[in-house]
Order: structure tokens, then sequence, then C-alpha cells
């Protein structure tokens, strides 16, 4: 199938970009990298009547560190966040993550932006916003707000922005020195849908956590910041301790069955990777043994 057919135009700037978006509402699409846009169009599981080129606007590209926050631009691609020597000192999480999305033709031409707004349930950045503590630039008409990464999301491909915004930068705090970080996702193949995932960052202080932010995906309608992390954090983790926070990463998760895995399977991974997680960031691979004992 192929795309019905629409209007097309390239926004000049992002008052320009803006003023189409409130001009034509809900019945516009921007265009970013397209990865996602142009496949759900050509399915026809989207018909917009405008596209909306923001693509070449040069003031929602780039990565800059200004005092203790790293704020990277919304048209920012996959590939550049991937050889960024500032992701890589002070992000290091977003470098282990992109490695995993999709194929290097994806990541050539995807945005971050793009694929936060798009808020695939699936998707491996979402989640690393969660554990990075990130903050969502909004620009509209109005000026711009800021939203938390946790409660930007808010179901399948669903967020915060309404139809009349744009999504134009991400703000991260600068991970500390003695910050430590995770990442790991179950698919079939490299590059697949993640049957389930991890993205985490850590604080260890004298063998324990002082901060530890646990994010998964594709095991809800969007990523999940687990409370069962609290249970880990402050105090000498045992077998049995890491088992009760298992319990209750189980019970507060809400995982759907598709045709790759069962409700109970999903739960199952997540319960592996947190495992995995605390052993690698802690360097004690014997508390799996409290969780699947």
């Amino acid at each position: 199938m192929k795309a019905s057919a629409f209007s097309y135009a390239r926004a000049s700037s992002i008052s320009d970009a803006l003023h189409l978006l409130v001009t034509h509402g809900d019945r516009a699409k921007l265009l970013s990298g397209g990865q996602s846009l142009m496949p759900a169009m050509n399915l026809r599981l989207i018909s917009p009547e405008l596209i909306v080129d923001i693509g070449q606007l040069a003031e929602l590209r780039g990565i800059a560190v200004t005092g203790n926050t790293l704020r990277i631009g919304a048209l920012t691609r996959h590939v550049e966040l991937a050889g960024s020597s500032d992701i890589a000192a002070h992000a290091p999480l977003l470098v282990e993550a992109i490695a995993h999305v999709a194929h290097p033709a994806i990541r050539n031409k995807g945005t971050l932006g793009g694929g936060l707004a798009h808020a695939d349930p699936a998707s491996e950045l979402p989640a690393c916003m969660l554990a990075l503590n990130a903050t969502i630039v909004i620009q509209g008409q109005s000026g711009e707000r800021r939203v938390h990464a946790e409660d930007f999301f808010t179901g399948i491909y669903e967020t915060a922005l309404s139809p009349e915004e744009l999504l134009v930068a991400v703000e991260l705090p600068v991970a500390p020195k003695n910050a430590s970080h995770f990442f790991h996702e179950f698919a079939r193949r490299h590059g697949d849908y993640a049957i389930v995932g991890l993205a985490a960052q850590a604080i260890v202080e004298h063998g324990a956590f002082a901060d530890l932010r646990l994010a998964f995906f594709a095991v809800g309608d969007r990523p999940v910041l687990a409370k069962a992390a609290g249970k880990l954090i402050g105090k000498p983790l045992t077998p049995a301790m890491l088992s009760d926070a298992a319990a209750v990463l189980s019970a507060e998760l809400e995982p759907q069955e598709d045709h790759q895995a069962s409700v109970a399977m999903r739960r199952h991974l997540a319960r592996v990777l947190l495992a995995r997680c605390v052993g690698t960031l802690l360097g004690r691979p014997d508390l799996a043994a409290g969780v699947f004992a």
C-alpha cells in the first residue's frame, strides 16, 4: 500500500512550524526523520492532510553541556548520539541503548525527538529518558514548557504533546562521576522489537545502591519506572531482598500478550533482567539465586 494523498510544507523556522500546526490541528503531522511516520502512512494507519517537514531546522539540532545539564536537540539523529563524546561522557547509557535501535539505516535517519514523540512502548529511548531523569522541552505558540519524562508518555503512541505543540529538546542531568548504568533487552533478533527490556542508572556506594532508577520497556502501554527499585536502595542486599523486589516488580507491571510472548513470559523476563542488572551493577552474581530459587 501507499500513503493517501497529502499536502506538504517545509517549515522555515520553529514559529513557522507552530503556525502550521495551529492552523491545521490534528490534520497535520510533523516529519523529522520519517522512520516511523512514513511506514504508518504507507500502511494507512494514519492519513494526515498535511505533512510539516521540520528536518531542516538547525535550531532543533545539536548536543550541548551547560553546567550540570546536557541538552539534546530534538532533530539530533541516533547516529549522532552514538558518536558524540558529550553523550559518551555524560549519558553513556544512551550510547549503549542506541546500538539496539533497529538497524544502521534507521539510525542514520531517525531522530531523538521523533522517536520520543512516536512513543512506541517497545522502544529503547523512551525508557532511557526515564532512567536518566530527563525533562522533555515542548514549545507552543504561547511559549515553552517542560515535562518530566515520567509524565510525558501517556499510553501506546500517546504523549503529553498537543497537536499544536513541538518537542524541541531533551534535558538530562549530567551523570555523576560515580554513576553506572545497565542496558539489556530480549529480542528474537538484534534490531527486532524488544520482547522485554531494561535501562538503568545507579549510584553505588560501599557495596550498596545510593540511587537506582529502573526503566522497563515492552511491559505495558508505556515505559515503566519501577517502584521496586526503592526496595533495593540504601542497604546491603541479600538474595531474599532481591526476590522480594522481584515480586513487587511483577505486581506493578501490566504487560500484554501478543505474538511474541505471553503475559507470564514477559513478567518472568522482567525479573531476569532485574536480577542481571542488580548483580552486574553491584558485582554480585550470587544475588540472582534468590529470584529463581
